[in-house]
């Protein structure tokens, strides 16, 4: 039980995370910024580490699969830039990770590049042509959750996507009450299927990251192909958007439960963090302040 006297654990990460119905309604209304992301037709890489990373998967596949050009996604520490981009994207919450710093440092005067940044005063604001800071989503957890899913909304708004819809699931997503067996299941795999694959990722990481849950991350249709050997009862295979038909039926047959993600992918995601939360507060963890994790990655020269 948590001492009464002292603050409730995860305060930070509840408060940024049940603010994201806002957060992406006012990131709907950037104009302004939305002008300076990639123009259609561009050749582009996006960037990042950890959660930016999986990101910058999702909003890669919306971009090409909508016809809006070519479009890559790396962790910063593994990127080829050397192939023509017309513009490189990266995006990073706190502006100071040392790989994306040192990747921005090297592309000066060579390829333009865009930073998507919750520090406004970051370092990278000045590395950058261009800078999109999005500081009301800027957190204070070290486990990220809104400021991931701005930077989407972002994205998808610049594709021309309207997030009416997927507002509207995010707030339903935190008004349900949690599954208990969600709470307590032994272990995750989160699946999804094209841009949600991305998300399936951040999921996955959020329940690492929040309580040190056994959890991992596929492709839906690579599922089958080896990953569902390990369901089994009291453990959950959770479908961010539709699931592969069969895929349902396979994993009930195992006695392991199927999640069937109803909502917008990204108001998914938001059920995730919701029960991310609520397993780190039954471990007596703080997702504000994870084990062997800091707000950035900051290395030594």
């Amino acid at each position: 039980m948590t001492d009464p006297s002292t603050p409730a654990l995860g305060v930070h990460m509840e408060a940024e995370l049940v603010s994201q119905p806002e957060t992406w309604r006012r990131t709907a209304a950037l104009t302004a910024e939305r002008d300076l992301l990639p123009a259609r037709g561009a050749r582009v890489a996006v960037v990042g580490c950890g959660t930016s990373w999986f990101i910058a998967q999702s909003y890669a596949w919306l971009r090409e699969a909508g016809g809006h050009g070519e479009t890559d996604a790396f962790a910063a520490s593994e990127a080829f830039m050397d192939r023509g981009y017309d513009a490189v994207v990266a995006l990073t919450r706190s502006g100071t990770t040392t790989e994306v710093l040192q990747l921005v440092e090297g592309l000066r005067g060579r390829v333009p590049t865009i930073g998507v940044i919750g520090d406004a005063s970051s370092p990278l604001v000045d590395l950058v042509d261009e800078a999109v800071t999005l500081p009301f989503a800027d957190e204070q957890s070290v486990v990220q959750t809104r400021f991931a899913t701005t930077a989407l909304a972002l994205f998808r708004t610049s594709l021309g996507e309207d997030l009416d819809a997927a507002i509207d699931d995010a707030q339903r997503a935190l008004a349900e009450e949690l599954d208990s067996a969600l709470i307590d299941a032994e272990q995750f795999t989160f699946v999804g299927r094209g841009w949600s694959v991305g998300l399936a990722h951040e999921a996955a990481l959020k329940m690492r990251e929040a309580s040190q849950s056994w959890t991992e991350s596929y492709p839906a249709m690579e599922y089958r192909h080896g990953p569902i050997a390990i369901a089994a009862p009291g453990r959950v295979t959770w479908s961010l958007g539709e699931a592969p038909s069969g895929l349902a039926e396979q994993v009930g047959a195992t006695g392991g439960r199927f999640e069937a993600g109803a909502l917008d992918p990204m108001a998914e995601l938001v059920r995730a963090q919701r029960v991310a939360l609520a397993r780190a507060r039954a471990k007596g963890l703080d997702p504000d302040a994870p084990r062997n994790l800091s707000r950035s990655v900051v290395l030594d020269a």
